[in-house]
């Protein structure tokens, strides 16, 4: 299987997901667009977000996707994530019911507890699907929905940008990132028995290109894209 290092371009210094995260932190907000991620959710046909009990925001960062399934009208959410950092902005958001510093593939949340297990733009941090897949199961109930938002591997493959920040010292800092084919996310999900329902993707298109033009060239390719399994 191809590696990140085969296509990386930018050569930044590199640090764990943990490490990055903190220190992105007081600035994620500005520089992740929705059009990233909660456009692709604002398009999927299912879950029935209304619907959904017990959320569990794996990955949760600063609490975009939690504020965003409030929103829906998900009313209990927990939220994981690694970065202290991430966390703390989470808290002051306020949206979730529950928030907890955790590996996403060893949560400690509770079995079977959840009808939806969500995470967003964090696959590319994992060096292996399998845990990943496999502990969302664990948490599933009966019928729940997985929803994974990724980076699109072709996006990073054509680009070789790895997912980065600017600290205030200026230089880029690169935060620890892995490529899966979408085979990858197959196989690994399916091992861990969820059944493929729906996947769609985002493509570079004028919203992007307003808020970098430098981009044109990537007009057409796709950015991100979201795979919904169901549990049986």
């Amino acid at each position: 299987m191809p590696t990140f290092a085969d296509f990386d371009r930018r050569n930044y210094p590199t640090v764990d997901v943990a490490t990055g995260y903190d220190g992105w932190a007081p600035t994620y907000e500005r520089t992740v667009m929705d059009s990233m991620d909660l456009a692709l959710l604002d398009r999927l046909r299912q879950p029935q977000w209304g619907a959904v009990r017990r959320a569990a925001d794996l990955g949760c960062g600063t609490g975009r996707t939690g504020d965003w399934l409030r929103q829906q009208g998900v009313a209990h959410i927990d939220g994981v994530d690694v970065s202290a950092g991430m966390l703390e902005r989470a808290r002051e958001r306020g949206v979730h019911t529950s928030l907890r510093q955790a590996d996403v593939r060893e949560t400690g949340l509770a079995s079977g507890n959840y009808d939806l297990v969500i995470a967003s733009l964090i696959d590319e941090h994992l060096p292996d699907l399998g845990p990943f897949y496999a502990e969302a199961r664990r948490l599933a109930a009966p019928g729940a929905t997985c929803v994974m938002v990724s980076y699109h591997p072709q996006f990073i493959m054509v680009t070789g940008m790895p997912t980065h920040y600017t600290p205030a010292s200026g230089e880029p800092v690169a935060i620890s990132t892995h490529l899966h084919l979408l085979s990858e996310h197959m196989t690994a999900a399916l091992s861990a028995g969820w059944i493929l329902t729906e996947i769609t993707e985002a493509l570079v298109d004028d919203t992007w290109l307003a808020a970098k033009p430098k981009w044109s060239a990537l007009r057409g390719q796709p950015f991100s894209l979201a795979l919904v399994w169901s549990a049986p």
